[in-house]
């Protein structure tokens, strides 16, 4: 398949392809997906390929990438836009307040993100949850920053690293892993990284304190925090007269995990004989999964929605994954020029003669194309086209690589990333060392707790 194109000459194709792929997407008015393909065909023929061959490939790569997460992309999208029309978001926030209790609202705002973003987009779920955290910051005095700032950290960790969010999802289809094992390994290395960064938002709260006004219009700041409130009791019921139960709010999230976890399980238990086993590794692939989820949604959560509300808004949801999908599979023809052309060999034979694990090259890429352009979606996607044949070609663990490339993605959020706008907007921040620290060092944070994690598991894996 390969060409027998001398490496220098490879190199170049995979150098000019990239740079030339990079300024179509930063400074011209070519979308990202248009881009892709264009850098995949000029990687092709730089490299030696004729041009059926680089036709043949662009297909067979966007083809197969999207053939096994298209239809989960499409749920997933679904089944978030449901959550926001029923107020399923706001239940879980405040099942998680009333959980934790009175001083620990931090990580109620960053387990609910945590959970919300993984059906969800971060920047919706901030949206749809900043009202709870303003109330919160009204009533219990805590400054709003330290709960934005968890709340913001969940969502935007679980948003990049866990399916059936589509950027990490795309990225598994790229690197052809199980989906399912993706989900829960993905849930496993989020943990730690949440955990850094609630304990950065606690502390950044006493360092930059300011608390919503009665109106909710303005702020009232002070260098000292303060403490509770007189009456510190939880938000008004009232707020949660129009939202389905805790247990109908949590179901279609909770539904398809349990399913996709017990197939996982029963597989690696070689337990695949018999109707009860092959019927649950059957509820428990992906695709019907997060189907399974998506109509609980519908059955559960739209009983005060009318029929057309319910399917605009789930129309709405497909609108907005159609980007996502092309991008996708955009990533996945690249992937398959590099492939067929010889470059992912070539490299991953310079690579092998490093001291440096190999799955540290997706995580470079993924943290020099999200720094260039901002989309941490773009980042993980393009970066997974590119390594994806290198690192199988090295024989490193594609799983790592397919996380590595994700955690790339959240290094150092700024000004070019619409959710450093809409966490800082919506908290108050103006300054702009404060929205640095407020947005870009949190996921810089992740970034870096990620990575360890990423190190130690390559370590045993």
């Amino acid at each position: 398949m390969g060409t027998a194109a001398p490496g220098g000459q490879l190199i170049a194709a995979l150098v000019i392809g990239l740079l030339l792929l990079i300024f179509l997407i930063l400074k011209t008015k070519v979308h990202a997906f248009l881009a892709l393909i264009i850098g995949a065909v000029t990687i092709g023929l730089i490299a030696g390929l004729d041009t059926a061959k680089i036709a043949d490939a662009i297909s067979a790569g966007f083809g197969g990438t999207l053939g096994s997460i298209g239809i989960i992309i499409g749920f997933g999208v679904m089944l978030g836009e449901i959550f926001q029309i029923s107020g399923a978001a706001k239940r879980m926030a405040h099942t998680f307040i009333k959980l934790f209790g009175k001083g620990r609202e931090e990580w109620a705002l960053g387990i609910t993100g945590f959970l919300v973003s993984i059906p969800i987009f971060c920047d919706s779920g901030f949206v749809i949850l900043s009202p709870i955290m303003k109330a919160l910051s009204r009533q219990t005095r805590k400054s709003v920053v330290s709960l934005g700032v968890a709340l913001a950290s969940g969502l935007v960790i679980t948003h990049s690293l866990v399916p059936p969010t589509p950027g990490p999802l795309g990225v598994a289809g790229t690197f052809g892993v199980d989906v399912g094992n993706f989900i829960l390994l993905g849930i496993c290395i989020s943990l730690p990284m949440a955990i850094a960064c609630i304990l950065y938002a606690r502390r950044l709260g006493k360092r930059i304190y300011q608390i919503p006004s009665e109106d909710g219009e303005s702020w009232e700041r002070s260098a000292i925090s303060g403490g509770f409130a007189q009456d510190s009791a939880l938000l008004d019921p009232k707020d949660l007269d129009n939202t389905p139960n805790a247990f109908v709010s949590f179901l279609p999230l909770i539904a398809p995990i349990v399913l996709i976890l017990a197939n996982t399980i029963l597989k690696a238990a070689g337990k695949t004989e018999g109707p009860l086993f092959q019927t649950l590794i059957f509820l428990g692939t992906p695709i019907i999964a997060v189907g399974i989820g998506l109509l609980l949604a519908i059955y559960t959560l739209t009983l005060k929605t009318t029929r057309k509300e319910a399917l605009d808004k789930m129309e709405t949801g497909i609108r907005s994954a159609g980007i996502i999908i092309l991008v996708t599979g955009g990533g996945g023809a690249l992937g398959r020029v590099l492939q067929t052309s010889g470059i992912g060999n070539f490299i991953a034979e310079q690579i092998s003669l490093l001291p440096v694990p190999v799955i540290v090259l997706p995580f470079l890429i993924a943290t020099l194309i999200r720094f260039a352009q901002g989309s941490g979606t773009v980042a993980m996607i393009t970066s997974a086209g590119i390594t994806a044949p290198i690192v199988a070609a090295a024989g490193g663990n594609m799983m790592l690589g397919a996380f590595a490339a994700c955690i790339g993605s959240l290094f150092f959020s700024y000004f070019n990333d619409s959710f450093f706008w809409v966490t800082n907007r919506l908290m108050g921040i103006s300054d702009t060392k404060e929205q640095v620290r407020c947005c870009s060092f949190t996921t810089t944070i992740a970034w870096a707790t990620g990575f360890v994690v990423l190190m130690i598991l390559n370590i045993f894996m």
